[in-house]
């Protein structure tokens, strides 16, 4: 179930005391909020990237998320925070609706985004906006637009292929087949512990533990890749718990580990740069395989190193080596015959290849969602501040 921690920020749902603009959620003088015209050039002064087609004005749409909204104004979606003008009395102030309609404006010659329109509730034009009295606004918070794509988070999290070590360490896990089966299929019955609490058909994805993910720089063990087994209910409660396999990729064996199909996500930020230098290995990929955009990677870098949910990486190839035949010319190699051997060894520059945004972090490992690629993103890269 879609539901994130939104839910939880219950003091964005008032609008603003009688007597006060309402534009963007936001408490704001009049003065700042009748700057009304055509989108301009940022100032000499600024250093805030529009794009150069960005418009005046963008109807937010259903399936729309920050990232995707960000870069209709900005050419490098990082910087949302700078442009987005809000009240930091007001909490959850970035939260924007399907409906809701971004004006771009200008403060002190500085380009910021507010709210023309609330879900199709017109703000007055004019200096001043429309004075309203408090009122609840009635949109689930569940359907706020959210950075990243929430449902493909909340898929990765319900059938992790790259965990943790503190995931592999704490989750439920298969302790039994019924019948003394030695592996699980389809129709199986299947014990499990760790998950005594769990309601009668609540559903777990059975996860194998695969190989070990390892720090490159230390050889510390940071988790494990895993592989997708498959999933079915809770039939019985207790301790062990009885799960009915209704879906099977693979068998089940003992130790296999259990996910919650059904997973709550936070993904209630802004896509922002890190604060601190930033220098990450991607460790491993979904499947090892090239990534595209929206797929997950893990870097070997946590919440010990500055990384948070909503920091934004850009992803580099490591530069391959080459031998170097040409440095007089190429002129000894031929004479020589040997240009293969001939020549000392060069390292090639790292090649900027996407941007990622980091969406769970924990203290030595984090996981990222690929935002957009130009090349390759492979195992074995690096990711750096932006």
């Amino acid at each position: 179930m879609k539901t994130a921690n939104l839910a939880l920020r219950p003091a964005i749902l008032l609008s603003l005391v009688a007597g006060l603009t309402v534009t963007a959620g936001v408490l704001a003088p009049p003065s700042i909020l009748a700057q009304d015209g055509p989108a301009q050039t940022v100032g000499s002064g600024s250093n805030i990237p529009l794009t150069a087609d960005a418009p005046d004005q963008y109807v937010v749409k259903t399936g729309d998320t920050l990232w995707d909204i960000s870069k209709v104004f900005l050419r490098e979606p990082w910087y949302w925070p700078e442009i987005w003008y809000v009240n930091p009395q007001v909490a959850n102030p970035h939260l924007i609706y399907p409906g809701d309609v971004l004006k771009l404006v200008y403060i002190d010659g500085q380009p910021r985004l507010t709210v023309a329109q609330r879900g199709g509730e017109t703000v007055e034009s004019g200096r001043g906006g429309k004075r309203l009295s408090p009122e609840v606004r009635r949109q689930p918070l569940s359907q706020a637009v959210t950075a990243i794509p929430y449902d493909i988070v909340a898929s990765f999290m319900g059938r992790p292929t790259l965990l943790s070590k503190d995931e592999v360490k704490t989750a439920p896990y298969v302790v039994a087949m019924r019948d003394s089966h030695m592996i699980g299929a389809i129709g199986n019955e299947v014990y499990a512990r760790g998950i005594e609490d769990a309601a009668a058909e609540t559903r777990y994805s059975v996860v194998h533990v695969e190989e070990e993910l390892r720090d490159p720089d230390n050889n510390k063990l940071l988790g494990y890749s895993g592989i997708y087994v498959g999933s079915g209910p809770v039939a019985t409660e207790g301790d062990p718990a009885k799960l009915v396999m209704t879906d099977s990729a693979r068998e089940v064996l003992q130790g296999d580990k259990l996910f919650p199909e059904s997973v709550e996500v936070n993904v209630d930020f802004v896509p922002h740069a890190p604060s601190d230098e930033i220098d990450a290995s991607i460790i491993a990929v979904r499947s090892h395989t090239v990534m595209g955009q929206y797929q997950v990677v893990a870097l070997n870098r946590g919440s010990n190193d500055g990384l948070e949910p909503g920091h934004i990486l850009a992803a580099y190839q490591r530069g391959g080596v080459v031998r170097d035949t040409f440095a007089e010319g190429g002129l000894a190699a031929r004479r020589t015959g040997r240009s293969s051997n001939f020549g000392n060894n060069v390292q090639l520059p790292d090649e900027r290849a996407g941007v990622i945004m980091v969406f769970k972090a924990f203290d030595n490992l984090s996981y990222a969602l690929v935002m957009e690629t130009t090349h390759e993103i492979r195992q074995g890269d690096r990711a750096k501040n932006p």
